[in-house]
């Protein structure tokens, strides 16, 4: 009895511990039945959203920029894909002091400046972009080597301009977020920038990107692509001759515009000094500048050309009429003198014109007046922007014609007192050229989706008719003097007939105002071949060392150009050129035979004739005896026209005539 009893006073404590046992295990399975209740049904989508935030990461990926061609489809500007160079502090492998020392020499960077980066703290940090790939080759072999842990590459999207320095202040440049900063590339940012998409990417458990699996496969897609009007081969022709011309002169700058004039398209425009935009920052802003469009300056005889179409366009001169040159005019107390300090004694206009007299374009100039004056210049596009599809181009200065005291006028006539930009100047002389037609001057020929199909195309704007087409043939064959008679001799273009104007002006101080005293701007600006203008050129030198008037200077390369570019186009010599330059014993030029006259009739309406075949020229002369005005387009001869032949029009209509190449 002894021995049992403690048997039977045992089994119940044991029977309470496996209750509270029980118990226990009872109320953490129903906890945790309760927890994942809680976490399935209540919280688990914050949970779920915690665990793909630490391991997927979102990333904004760039498409590749579109293409920048020329006008006959070379390419001028492409993307291509480039590595940068990334690392994972966290992860790095052996220690930021080794890495650093072994990676600076080969990136180009300081050792400091690298071992700062990889001490960052967090799981990615940019040390270099878009490496050259003999720099990328260069460090995977050091990684590799060293067993470096904790660095990777990224496949990014890189600009590149395979021409170097050609058209470079066009072109312009690209940063390292793919966001255009100069030139085309600002201009068309929005247009030819590449799309943004959105990647997930996947990350290790220490929050290391996985970046390659996904710049594999990601599909590119790239912005639109731009054709240019620019010429790469004439483009590079009228570099190669300022670079000449800059070293010969040791001038500070120097900038050239080639266009046509029938279309306002520009096919070169250059500005010196340059800079190679693949690596845009080894230069100054001074160097990125696009001189044709963003300075200003004082065009000198140059822009008495439009002083002379002013003032034959109203019947106030005419080639023929005789003034007398005393070698200097007062006008309000200021004396204004010939640019040769002589007197010209009894000459015609013609000579005038021919030699660039002074004094006899203040005498024109006060006939016009300040007030009609300034309305020729204002419409010759003077005084604003031409809107030409360039960021940074400057409106130019011009007098309040109420305000002008007569030296105003004075000084205004023979191109000073007045500040305009490289682009204003060609186009209005372009519109000369293109019998009295003042075109909007564009740069950008089409616009090209994704897979090289035609999105938009420029058309030739026109912007006002500011001459009649025989005050601009009367005005083309006077500067056609200057070069085959007067003081542009320098910028003759062997077997074809080129008109132009020769230009010398004080240089204006951009800080103090008024004059660098010894310091000028030497220019020339001319057209041709004369019965059927092609190209127009613009020549302006800043500051040359030594001989600085632009019939010295800028005709020169006028000449070369222009002699380069009629060979390049195939455009056959003119008929009645002059075989030479020395023309004092050469007889005076045969005017080619006036078209036939139509008559008018009785009713105010004219039988409309037929064009087909008529050059530009011929065109607006028959059209412009019946009193219609004639909106050209294209080059060449006539191929169409809006009014069919004989049809009855009323004086003062408006003929489309297209013209295409012979």
């Amino acid at each position: 009895m002894s021995i049992r009893q403690p048997i039977q006073t045992a089994a119940p404590r044991v029977q309470r511990r496996m209750a509270i046992l029980f118990t226990l295990l009872l109320l953490a399975v129903t906890g945790l039945i309760g927890r994942i209740a809680w976490i399935q049904f209540v919280d688990g989508k914050n949970l779920a959203l915690k665990v793909q935030h630490q391991l997927i990461d979102n990333k904004v990926l760039q498409s590749p920029r579109g293409t920048i061609y020329d006008r006959n489809g070379r390419e001028l500007a492409l993307s291509c894909l480039t590595k940068s160079l990334y690392a994972d502090p966290g992860m790095l492998k052996p220690d930021k002091e080794s890495v650093a020392a072994v990676l600076a020499p080969v990136l180009g960077m300081n050792v400091g400046v690298l071992q700062e980066a990889l001490g960052r703290e967090g799981h990615f940090v940019w040390l270099k972009r878009m490496l050259d790939a003999d720099v990328s080759q260069k460090v995977a072999e050091l990684i590799e080597k060293n067993n470096i842990k904790g660095l990777g590459f990224i496949e990014e999207s890189k600009r590149y301009y395979p021409n170097d320095t050609l058209a470079a202040h066009v072109l312009g440049f690209v940063g390292t977020d793919d966001v255009g900063l100069e030139g085309m590339e600002l201009a068309l940012d929005k247009v030819i920038k590449g799309k943004l998409s959105e990647a997930t990417i996947e990350t290790d458990s220490h929050g290391t990107p996985i970046f390659k699996s996904i710049f594999n496969f990601l599909p590119r897609k790239e912005g639109k692509s731009v054709k240019l009007t620019l010429d790469s081969t004439i483009q590079f022709i009228v570099e190669q001759s300022l670079d000449k011309v800059m070293s010969a002169t040791k001038a500070s700058a120097a900038t050239a515009i080639v266009m046509n004039p029938r279309t306002g398209e520009v096919l070169a425009m250059a500005s010196r000094p340059g800079y190679n935009p693949n690596y845009f920052g080894q230069y100054s802003e001074k160097e990125w500048k696009n001189r044709a469009i963003s300075i200003i300056y004082e065009p000198g005889s140059t822009f008495k050309s439009v002083v002379a179409a002013a003032a034959l366009q109203e019947g106030l001169v005419s080639p023929e009429e005789r003034f007398v040159d005393t070698g200097f005019v007062e006008v309000s107390g200021r004396r204004i003198r010939n640019w040769s300090g002589e007197s010209y004694g009894n000459i015609s206009f013609t000579d005038i014109i021919k030699q660039s007299i002074n004094t006899g374009f203040v005498q024109v100039g006060m006939r016009v007046g300040a007030v009609k004056l300034n309305d020729y210049v204002r419409n010759f596009g003077f005084g604003k922007t031409t809107g030409i599809e360039l960021e940074g181009e400057e409106s130019g200065i011009l007098f309040d014609p109420h305000e002008m005291r007569d030296s105003d006028l004075a000084t205004m006539s023979i191109g000073q007192s007045i500040a305009v930009t490289p682009l204003q100047l060609i186009t209005a002389v372009s519109a000369i050229a293109n019998d009295g037609v003042l075109l909007k001057p564009h740069i950008v020929k089409e616009m090209l989706n994704a897979d090289g199909s035609v999105f938009s195309a420029t058309p030739t704007d026109v912007v006002r008719q500011v001459i009649r087409s025989d005050t601009a043939h009367t005005l083309a064959g006077l500067m056609e003097k200057v070069v085959s008679e007067g003081g542009g001799k320098n910028a003759f273009v062997p077997g074809y007939r080129f008109a132009g104007k020769t230009g010398t002006a004080e240089k204006l101080n951009e800080k103090s105002g008024g004059y660098e005293a010894g310091h000028y701007i030497a220019s020339f600006v001319g057209f041709g071949p004369v019965e059927d203008p092609q190209i127009s050129v613009l020549i302006v030198i800043d500051d040359p060392d030594g001989m600085y008037y632009g019939g010295e200077i800028a005709a020169p390369v006028f000449s070369e150009i222009a002699s380069q570019i009629m060979r390049y186009l195939n455009i056959p010599p003119s008929t009645n050129a002059l075989p030479t330059t020395n023309t004092a014993a050469l007889p005076a030029q045969t005017p080619p035979p006036a078209a036939p006259a139509v008559a008018a009739s009785a009713t105010g309406t004219v039988a409309m004739p037929d064009l087909s075949g008529k050059t530009v020229r011929e065109a607006a002369e028959i059209l412009d005896r019946l009193g219609l005005a004639m909106l050209p387009v294209g080059s060449g001869v006539a191929v169409s026209q809006s009014i069919v032949p004989q049809t009855p029009v009323n004086s003062g209509s408006e003929i489309t005539v297209t013209f295409e190449a012979r």
